[in-house]
């Protein structure tokens, strides 16, 4: 049986990886879509010269988002599920709860990037075009 720094360990790993691939989906797609609306596509032109890689994470954005919705959905599934509980131990009880607390702030944060970036790269142009605008 794992120890619970081990575990809390693991979890936070975890956690901060999709913390890593929610803002991916930011970079490859929101960022780009939002500058080139602003009027700065120049700046689209400059960041992908210097790194291509994004024109290949935006082409494949799709898999991209699936890829870390899962991670979501995996990293909401360890946080809430069910018969989670800390040790009685005094300090292994406090050492649980705050990396529960760190856990659960890095995932809302990741949930509210992926959702701003999902909304950029996937909903702002056709909202924009059944609007007219």
């Amino acid at each position: 049986m794992k120890s619970v720094k081990a575990e809390a360990r693991t979890h936070t790993g975890i956690s901060f990886f999709t913390l890593f691939t929610s803002t991916g989906t930011l970079i490859c797609c929101a960022l780009p879509i939002i500058l080139v609306t602003l009027g700065m596509g120049a700046s689209v032109a400059a960041m992908t010269s210097n790194f291509p890689f994004l024109i290949t994470l935006s082409q494949h954005k799709e898999w991209v988002f699936a890829l870390s919705g899962l991670m979501l959905a995996l990293s909401l599934w360890l946080t809430y599920r069910p018969g989670q509980s800390c040790p009685t131990d005094p300090e292994q009880a406090r050492l649980c709860q705050l990396s529960k607390r760190w856990n659960k702030r890095v995932l809302w944060t990741s949930i509210i990037i992926w959702g701003i970036g999902f909304f950029a790269a996937f909903l702002a142009l056709p909202i924009r075009m059944a609007l007219g605008i």
